[in-house]
């Protein structure tokens, strides 16, 4: 009804002055609310045929807001003890929010200390936050003192994706002041919003986190900024849970856990994002390979190799310079002549370093006539591949310059894609749990259809949408979650990725499997059908791992070291109680090896708790123990990694039962 509001579903009568506030004032959780499908806050007052909805301290939205909110207290509280301070901005981000300053020093520990108590205080004063609509000369009379504030003034409307878009947007300006409980504005800043209504709200469950040096605006050539960043949460447990979450991961650390257990490392040497695998590294990734060459067997693929470096022109015919190129390493010229003076009397041919292996695949699949009874060619390899970027986003094995993908691409007739990619997604999954990671969901990444980003696709519109139906079908035909990703497709058509939750809940982006009808036209690939025609077959992406070094990395974080017993780099340590038990236990050593047990006998000059301490570090999962009674029993006390103790094993047994552990690719 025009002369009402429509509040979650139920008509309320519409008055004059009504706001969120009063409709909502029953209930402490809500914080803010939908008004006409965009957040707004409880305060702004109602017109007839508003649609509201509430939006509660703990949803999502919420979250953000509150998050936002504490910005602003936190930038207040900077302004409160550093008066000279000039803001830059301040959004939510995933869990927490920053604030940018312009300031004489870089903040000190001590400062973030001051500035969390003076937080604090602003929060425990319950300040309200106060929406105004302003012009722009206001805005510019409001932040005269804010050299920063009022270039985003000047910029008002700049593109989406600008940083004044956090503050002003494209439409009205308003500015949010915080005011006491005597009515009186004690701080105010350019800001769309919404706020909390008022700073209690925000309780104790916030934290003022680090500092760090930021560019304005994220650009090189402006000023350098002090950055604060902090978290807030719907309580102060929640808070807790979060703190206690960064406490495991920073403990799970595969950078930290790389060089404590002597598995990779990253020399300055090489640049970054160019890791090393260490020997017992090497035998982690080693195994993960026998895994997955063996796997792609049984299901049908064919082993390839491919050169680390092709003539530039490949990647224009594949579409990679010009849709990828900026993620490319530069070209090098093969065969330049100079002559004695250094003048080029003989141009060189540009190469590049390979981003992708399709390409790669495509010739090997265009190198002779191919017939519907080729079909569906399945090619596989471990290819390296190198992409050119920022050292900003490198990240131990988890984003590097240089990676190896296990590699498949499967050449189908159109009408056995969705056969081919079920089987594919099934191939994933299986691999995926037997490295012991059960809990994932898929994300369907298609191509941005709002025209904003058209051209950063190739293709036609209707192959974008044959490939998205049949890959939204098989995702749905899986039973498992499927999360849409609108413009996160490749530039040759969309894809289907798994993501996977590790031990601790953090969401990582595995498995990938890709449809593409762009490339095979791209490269003329054809079969002979089954009438004597010549059709173009479509081409399936996947790669199970996405990347071994990156695969590792997360391996690492989600079993923090203690690697299931058949990708442990030693399986086995054996000790003796005292020196004299030395033989004994290299006989042992010697059955194990010969089962295919990966075995150290620790004979050092440590004392026999140290032995055991040392074992623990390094996370092995079994460790056998043999004292005299054991020698003369032909026993060992088999100890497992929890600490967990059975004496007087027979050596036979204890062999049986390490082989079955590694067999069975139990979760020890």
């Amino acid at each position: 009804m025009a002369d009402s509001i429509d509040c979650a579903g139920e008509s309320i009568p519409f008055r004059q002055g009504l706001t969120g506030t009063e409709i909502f004032s029953t209930d402490r959780a809500v914080v803010a609310m939908w008004l006409n499908g965009e957040p707004a806050d409880l305060s702004r007052e109602l017109s007839p045929g508003d649609s509201i909805a509430p939006i509660l301290i703990d949803s999502p939205e919420g979250l953000d807001i509150l998050r936002h909110s504490t910005a602003h207290v936190t930038a207040q509280a900077v302004q409160d003890l550093f008066p000279d301070a000039k803001l830059g901005i301040g959004p939510y981000i995933t869990d927490g929010y920053y604030f940018d300053f312009d300031v004489a020093e870089p903040f000190t520990p001590d400062d973030l200390k001051a500035i969390q108590k003076k937080a604090a205080q602003i929060v425990k004063s319950g300040q309200t936050f106060n929406r105004v609509v302003v012009s722009e000369d206001e805005a510019r009379a409001r932040m005269a003192n804010e050299p920063y504030k009022l270039e985003l003034i000047a910029d008002k409307g700049a593109g989406e994706d600008d940083s004044a878009a956090v503050e002003v947007g494209a439409g009205e300006l308003t500015v949010y002041e915080n005011v006491d409980r005597k009515g009186e504005v004690v701080w105010q800043d350019l800001c769309r919003g919404p706020h909390l209504p008022n700073t209690k709200l925000i309780g104790n469950g916030f934290a003022v986190t680090r500092s760090s040096a930021a560019y304005w605006r994220g650009d090189q050539a402006n000023a350098s900024l002090q950055r604060v960043y902090g978290t807030a949460w719907a309580s102060k447990d929640d808070l807790k849970a979060y703190q206690d979450r960064l406490a495991e991961a920073e403990r799970r650390d595969h950078r930290r856990l790389g060089a404590e257990l002597d598995l990779f490392s990253f020399p300055e040497e090489l640049g970054s994002g160019l890791p090393v695998f260490h020997p017992k590294g090497g035998v982690i990734k080693r195994e993960m390979e026998d895994y997955v060459r063996a796997r792609h067997i049984e299901e049908g693929f064919e082993y390839v190799g491919t050169p680390h470096i092709s003539k530039e022109t490949l990647y224009f015919t594949s579409g990679h310079l010009p849709y990828y190129g900026e993620n490319m390493f530069p070209p090098m010229l093969v065969d330049e002549v100079r002559d004695e003076e250094g003048e080029i009397v003989k141009d060189g041919t540009p190469y590049r370093l390979k981003a992708m292996n399709c390409p790669m695949h495509n010739l090997i699949y265009r190198s002779r006539g191919r017939s519907y009874r080729d079909l569906p060619l399945r090619l596989f390899e471990f290819g390296t591949v190198y992409r050119d970027e920022p050292s900003g986003v490198v990240h131990g094995l988890t984003r590097v310059r240089a990676l190896t993908q296990d590699d498949s691409h499967s050449y189908v007739a159109v009408e056995d894609a969705a056969a081919e990619i079920r089987h594919l997604l099934g191939f994933v999954l299986s691999l995926l749990r037997d490295f012991g990671l059960n809990d994932f969901y898929l994300e369907l990444s298609t191509r941005d259809e709002d025209g904003k980003k058209k051209d950063k696709f190739i293709g036609s519109d209707e192959q974008w949408a044959e490939a998205t139906a049949t890959l939204e079908q098989v995702a749905a035909e899986s039973g498992l979650e499927l999360v849409p990703d609108p413009g996160g497709a490749a530039f040759y058509g969309p894809k289907i990725s798994v993501q996977a939750r590790d031990a601790i809940g953090r969401t990582w982006q595995m498995s990938t499997v890709q449809l593409d009808f762009n490339q095979p036209e791209r490269f003329g690939l054809e079969y002979v059908a089954a009438d004597g025609t010549r059709k173009q077959p479509v081409m399936i992406h996947s790669a199970k791992f996405g990347s071994i070094e990156r695969f590792l990395g997360v391996l690492t974080e989600h079993y923090a070291g203690a690697f299931p017993v058949w990708l442990s780099p030693v399986q086995v340590t054996a000790i003796p109680v005292a020196e004299e038990f030395n033989d004994y236990l290299y006989e042992v050593a010697e059955q194990l090896r010969a089962a295919g047990v990966r075995v150290e006998v620790d004979d050092s000059d440590d004392r026999f708790p140290k032995k055991i301490r040392n074992a623990s570090k390094s996370k092995v999962p079994f460790v056998l123990i043999a004292g005299g009674e054991d020698r003369d029993a032909g026993a060992v006390s088999f100890r497992f990694r929890d600490g967990e103790q059975d004496n007087g094993v027979p050596v036979t047994e204890a062999i049986e039962r390490i082989v079955e552990a590694i067999e069975t690719k139990a979760q020890v």
